[in-house]
């Protein structure tokens, strides 16, 4: 590492820096709290300077022992999130499906509007940009927004030209497959990232 790469961290980080490259291969649980104690702040402190030289690219911070198959990745931290959208997806359709009245009424018109406004188009972006550093938050947010105000009208114009057509049923249904379709394939796709990644 150049000292002019490191001109561009604080002096508190170029300290951790300095420390983590001391302290060596040791997991982020041993290092926060040496960390703390050394540099006199706390260890919630610590941990978000760990994090900030990590995305700007100064450490890199790995998992003890990857994950050999799509199923262990599956049930592990990394994919969590797939699990989440799950859930909220199903939770979803089974308001839309079975709830008419308040106070779950309220709850039914809150997800209904992420299911419509937001979770197609973030599907999609996950899926087209699996890795998490491609795209900042904001950008991926607002992605998800407009891919989902473009994915959702042509779902109902497929559904018009169908025996179904354009009703709750279908429409609830189609657009839950269609997220469900796309976040599985994102996760496929963020597995062959992570195995790039730890096995380099």
């Amino acid at each position: 590492m150049k000292d002019s790469e490191l001109e561009e961290l604080s002096p508190l980080e170029k300290k951790v820096f300095k420390k983590l490259q001391k302290l060596g291969d040791r997991k982020i649980s041993e290092a926060v709290p040496i960390i703390a104690r050394e540099e006199a702040i706390h260890p919630d402190e610590a941990a978000k300077l760990i994090y900030k030289l990590w995305k700007k690219g100064f450490i890199d911070l790995r998992g003890s022992e990857p994950h050999k198959n799509i199923f262990k990745y599956l049930f592990s931290v990394e994919g969590a999130w797939f699990h989440i959208i799950t859930i909220v997806l199903l939770i979803t359709v089974a308001l839309v499906f079975l709830v008419s009245e308040p106070p779950l009424l309220y709850l039914r018109y809150i997800l209904g509007s992420l299911f419509i406004l937001y979770l197609p188009g973030y599907a999609l972006i996950e899926a087209l940009y699996p890795r998490g550093d491609e795209l900042e938050p904001l950008e991926r947010l607002a992605l998800s927004i407009g891919l989902s105000l473009a994915l959702v009208p042509l779902v109902g114009l497929i559904l018009n030209y169908t025996p179904w057509g354009i009703r709750l049923t279908p429409v609830t249904l189609s657009l839950a497959m269609l997220t469900e379709t796309l976040i599985t394939y994102a996760l496929f796709r963020k597995y062959r990232y992570y195995r790039l990644e730890t096995s380099a």
